[in-house]
C-alpha cells in the first residue's frame, strides 16, 4: 500500500475546485490509456462539494461521460429517491448534467429494491456487480478504480466503516451491510477495506476545524480498527485532501512543499 501524501489548502472551496480539477485529469488520462475509467463517489458535504465543483467547471467537458464507471463507497439503506441517499445527492450535484452511460452508474441498492429490507442480501449483490466487472488482472474481485474518493468523519470513519464495528474488521467480503451506525441512518452498505485497497488511488476529503483531530489521528499511525482512515490506503498513490481547518492539529512535518 502507498504511503499518504498531503495537500493542504486555503479553505473548503479552493479545496473542492482543486479536487474537481485534479479528478478531471485523472478521468480524462485513464480514458486515453485504457479507453475507460472508473471512479467510486463518497456522499457527504466534502463529496458532494467536490460533485458541484466538476458540474461548475467549464473542464468538465474535457471527460467522455459515457466510457466512465461510476461506483459508490457506501450508502445509506433507504428508499430509491430519498434525499439522504448518497446517490440522490450525487444526482443533484452533477449526474444528472452530464452525459452518463446509466448502465455505467452503479448505484447501491435501496431499501425497497430487489431484495427488500435485508441489507445483507443487497451487500451480496453489490459485491456479486463488481465481481463481474472486475478483470482477471485486478488484484481482488472488484475492479481496479482508478480513483476512490473518501469522506472522513470526525471519528475517523470513511464509507460507513466506523471505529470498533465488525465492518471495518472484514478482511473477506469487499461489501458488507452495517447494522448499528453511530451515525444515523443506523442502517447502510459499504466497501470493505479489501475493496478499497483495491483502488489504485484513494483520496480522503476533510474540510473543517471538526475534522481536525480525525485527520491528525489517522496520520500519526493509529491502527484501522481504531480509525478506520488510517487503513484507506490506494495501491499506487493515497492523498489526502485538506483544508487549513482540517489540518490544523498535524504537525507541520506533516505538510508537503507544494500545499496551497
Amino acid at each position: 500500500m502507498s504511503t499518504p501524501q498531503l495537500v493542504v489548502h486555503h479553505d473548503k472551496e479552493l479545496m473542492a475546485q482543486a479536487a474537481a480539477a485534479r479528478l478531471i485529469t485523472k478521468i480524462v488520462d485513464a480514458q486515453a490509456s485504457r479507453g475507460s475509467a472508473s471512479v467510486v463517489l463518497t456522499g457527504g458535504r466534502n463529496g458532494n462539494g467536490l460533485l458541484a465543483a466538476l458540474a461548475g467547471s467549464p473542464a468538465r467537458d474535457a471527460i467522455d461521460w459515457g466510457r466512465l464507471d461510476l461506483w459508490w463507497g457506501d450508502e445509506r439503506f433507504l428508499p430509491e429517491g430519498d434525499p439522504e441517499r448518497n446517490v440522490t445527492q450525487a444526482r443533484e450535484a452533477l449526474l444528472d448534467a452530464v452525459p452518463l452511460d446509466p448502465k455505467r452508474v452503479h448505484a447501491m441498492p435501496a431499501s425497497d429494491g430487489p431484495h427488500g429490507t435485508d441489507v445483507e442480501a443487497a451487500a451480496a449483490a453489490y459485491a456479486e456487480e463488481l465481481a463481474g466487472a472486475a478483470n482477471p488482472e485486478n488484484h481482488a474481485s472488484v475492479p481496479s478504480f482508478d480513483v476512490l474518493l473518501l469522506g472522513v468523519g470526525p471519528d475517523t470513519h470513511v464509507a460507513s466503516l466506523f471505529p470498533e464495528l465488525p465492518a471495518v474488521r472484514e478482511t473477506e467480503r469487499t461489501v458488507v451491510g452495517v447494522h448499528g451506525a453511530p451515525k444515523p441512518p443506523p442502517t447502510r452498505v459499504t466497501l470493505t477495506l479489501p475493496a478499497i485497497r483495491a483502488a489504485r488511488e484513494v483520496w480522503l476529503l476533510a474540510a473543517g476545524e471538526d475534522k481536525a483531530q480525525a485527520a491528525a489521528i489517522a496520520l500519526s499511525g493509529a491502527g484501522e480498527i481504531q480509525a478506520p482512515a488510517a487503513g484507506a490506503r490506494g495501491r499506487a498513490r493515497t492523498l489526502w485532501l485538506l483544508d487549513s481547518a482540517a489540518a490544523s492539529q498535524l504537525p507541520r512535518s506533516l505538510y508537503p512543499p507544494a500545499s496551497a
